[in-house]
């Protein structure tokens, strides 16, 4: 039996033998090297893997989405972003090889030397990778050449949204993943763990506004210009919450309407007092009216809150008539301006020019 030992280092047994730990590491890093070596010869990373049973078939990318964070969302640029770990496993008969260990894990300068897919977003607008404290990639090469592509992303991506029912709105946000330059032909699209677990949202992310009530996701094909491309849909259900806007809006709105009854308990003759509290709650109303409208993008429709808040108008502006009525009528039907005997004036102007 032998034994080695180096700088102190604990032995391992390997077979019969005792080899020091740090011998071991050593000799299996050199293997590693040869494996990635012997597979890099000769490979052509502007080739495409084609599957060995069928070369015409259509290359096959799984992809699956693991969520930590979501948001912010926003109604003036109808978009929303996350943040998520994006994977893709393909396979590429190209990188076999045989070996003691089943799978290495690789640093990402690699990637430059491999085939990749060239996978994008379709209704991206600002994506992007993290770089902190360096480039957040994993690469993983199986001994059957199964690779292991996963990298940490934030994603911007659109949403179209309908406002009218806004704040009480739901909205669906998509998500639509394909390759760039490779039709349906070359490279095929699928979840990699079926259509209901393929996503993972974490349980702790929370909205600020919204509330993840479902997502959904499945495989289909986009045609873009007369080609037909494998894509990848997701589509994410956000319920609104309406606790803001009851705080924010609804309850101020009420408070400012039972406001405005007060100057019908106030005399007639106090008008100034009255007209006063009506153009206060009035003013106060628009102010909080266009705190709101700030949020929100032009759209040519009128939402659920804007109505809300145009009757809330339209009572305070009632309320200021009803005194104007009050106001005239009781002058003139009360007797404030007593009846005048025209005859009588105009006979005393006749007999003074006499």
């Amino acid at each position: 039996m032998l034994t080695h030992s180096v700088r102190g280092s604990p032995p391992v047994q390997v077979g019969s033998e005792m080899v020091d730990e740090e011998i071991l590491g050593t000799q299996i890093g050199r293997n590693m090297s040869k494996v990635l070596d012997s597979i890099l010869h000769g490979y052509d990373a502007r080739v495409r893997p084609m599957p060995e049973d069928d070369p015409s078939k259509p290359t096959q990318i799984k992809v699956d989405l693991n969520i930590r964070s979501m948001g912010p969302i926003s109604e003036i640029d109808r978009s929303y972003s996350m943040d998520c770990y994006f994977r893709q496993t393909w396979n590429d008969p190209r990188l076999r090889y045989s070996g003691p260990s089943k799978e290495i894990a690789v640093h990402i300068a690699l990637l430059e030397k491999l085939w990749k897919p060239d996978t994008y977003f379709l209704n991206g607008k600002d994506s992007y990778i993290h770089m902190i404290t360096t480039a957040n990639k994993l690469l993983r090469i199986s001994a059957d050449g199964t690779i292991f592509y996963s990298m940490r992303l934030t994603i911007k991506a659109d949403c179209p949204m309908d406002l009218q029912a806004y704040p009480m709105d739901t909205q669906h946000c998509p998500l639509t993943i394909l390759s760039f330059a490779h039709g349906a032909n070359f490279l095929e699209y699928i979840w990699k763990y079926g259509n209901n677990q393929s996503i993972v949202v974490n349980e702790d992310v929370k909205l600020s506004q919204f509330d993840i009530a479902s997502y959904s996701h499945q495989n289909d094909s986009t045609m873009l210009k007369d080609m037909s491309f494998s894509s990848l849909h997701v589509v994410f259900k956000l319920q609104r919450h309406m606790g803001y806007f009851l705080l924010q809006v609804y309850v101020p709105a009420i408070l400012l309407v039972a406001m405005s009854w007060v100057t019908f308990w106030l005399n007639r003759e106090a008008t100034s007092d009255r007209v006063g509290l009506g153009i206060t709650v009035i003013l106060t109303l628009t102010t909080m009216s266009r705190g709101n409208d700030r949020d929100l993008p032009q759209v040519p429709y009128a939402t659920a809150l804007e109505l809300y808040v145009q009757m809330c108008f339209t009572f305070l502006i009632l309320s200021m008539f009803e005194f104007v009525g009050v106001h005239y009528f009781t002058k003139h039907g009360g007797g404030d301006y007593h009846n005048i005997d025209y005859c009588v004036i105009l006979w005393a102007v006749v007999r003074n020019k006499i």
